[in-house]
């Protein structure tokens, strides 16, 4: 197959993690032909993230598999509408619509247990006389929260090196829903502590995706990672690829 009709898969991390949650499934994507990219995402805000995985998109030569994991998902639903996205696959993540936040969409549900565990930090913002706030999880609740099926060693790592999420991102609405006009895939962590796996039902199916429920923590492409690239596999043959 020639390099420009070959799809790259579009990695997209979510908030209090980063590209490296992806480690199990990249080997599973390239075996299978797949380029794949994992950029790390600056977190910084949903707008402003959305505008950088979108830059990243632009580059890739051919097109993209657009996957998005927890916050990521919410990423892709804005940076989804790039021109050569070809389909969306949403991991435990949020599916927003226009004019939705992340804060709206899942205050429709019982909290899963995450904002009694969350630790709020100020940080710089350059040119502004103000904090931002960053929003990460309290490390000893990390890994019943967040990685419960993973290696106890893996989770106490993942614990101490979280990508915090401003918090600015949890209130800003999204401008656009790319599934609206492409193709939808979405996996349901059943045992999600992080997000309430309703949350993840209601966005996915709202979308009319192509759903499936895997048993599993939060952190699915790390204990589930053959059925995370299958969906991706799905997903791929299904836009012709």
């Amino acid at each position: 197959m020639p390099r420009h009709a070959r799809p790259t898969v579009v990695l997209v991390h979510g908030a209090f993690a980063d590209a490296s949650g992806f480690a199990r499934v990249v080997p599973e994507l390239t075996a299978a032909g797949l380029d794949v990219l994992a950029p790390a995402v600056p977190n910084r805000g949903l707008v402003d993230d959305a505008a950088y995985i979108a830059s990243v998109i632009r580059a890739v030569e051919g097109p993209v598999i657009l996957v998005g994991h927890s916050y990521g998902g919410a990423v892709i639903t804005l940076a989804g509408t790039e021109d050569n996205v070809r389909a969306l696959v949403y991991l435990a993540g949020y599916a927003l619509k226009e004019g939705e936040s992340l804060g709206e969409l899942q205050g429709g549900f019982p909290d899963s247990g995450l904002g009694e565990a969350l630790v709020y930090t100020p940080f710089p913002v350059p040119g502004s006389g103000e904090p931002g706030t960053d929003v990460s999880v309290a490390v000893d609740r990390f890994p019943a929260l967040f990685a419960a099926d993973v290696a106890p060693d893996l989770a106490a790592v993942l614990a101490v090196s979280q990508r915090p999420l401003a918090a600015r991102a949890f209130a800003e609405p999204a401008p656009v829903a790319a599934w609206r006009t492409k193709p939808s895939w979405g996996l349901v962590a059943s045992a999600d502590r992080t997000i309430n796996p309703d949350v993840e039902r209601y966005g996915y199916e709202r979308a009319g995706m192509t759903t499936v429920e895997v048993d599993s923590s939060h952190l699915v492409m790390l204990s589930q990672p053959k059925a995370v690239a299958e969906l991706i596999l799905e997903a791929a043959r299904s836009t012709g690829h």
